[in-house]
């Protein structure tokens, strides 16, 4: 009997020093980080989106630029919600109010969006490691889809002002 507790012991211990010592990634760029991300989430093209959105599919489309580049132009039905708050504003009753949509549930299907796709990947990995399960990016982003379909997309002009922002993460 000792000699089976104490292999469980053993077993125990070396388990916790293992999960324990899990590291941390480290980047050397901002680019490496994406690129990880990427591994784990997934894209949908500009025409996939396309044929979704003449369906009428029920997507959640979230634009993650900041909101100077989304007044300058966005996909119909997206909603703008930056990088910076998506954590904060996903879950919050309040954000989705002003919306006049729904909160989202965690399996329902969700697509974002940047300007050419990076911020994107890490806004879903994001979403994912917040529970979200179908969570996917517009790969190449709101580039590709204006590229794509230059005659579909909607503008803030009343919220454009003289200051565009500038760039904003050049991705």
């Amino acid at each position: 009997m000792n000699n089976i507790a104490l292999k469980t012991i053993c077993v125990l211990s070396l388990l916790t020093i293992f999960v324990s010592c899990k590291q941390q990634a480290n980047y050397m760029n901002v680019y490496e980080m994406v690129a990880e991300a990427q591994l784990t989430t997934h894209g949908i093209s500009a025409d996939e989106l396309d044929k979704k959105i003449d369906n009428g599919d029920m997507i959640l489309l979230i634009d993650v630029r900041e909101p100077n580049e989304y007044n300058a132009g966005y996909i119909p039905g997206a909603v703008n919600m930056a990088r910076g708050i998506l954590e904060f504003n996903i879950n919050k009753d309040k954000f989705w109010e002003v919306a006049m949509l729904y909160m989202p549930e965690k399996d329902e299907e969700i697509i974002l969006y940047c300007r050419k796709g990076k911020r994107s990947i890490l806004a879903a990995q994001t979403l994912q490691q917040l529970g979200f399960t179908n969570v996917k990016y517009l790969m190449d982003g709101w580039k590709k889809w204006e590229m794509t379909f230059p005659e579909k997309f909607e503008k803030n002009l009343d919220q454009l002002g003289h200051d565009d922002g500038g760039e904003v993460g050049g991705c």
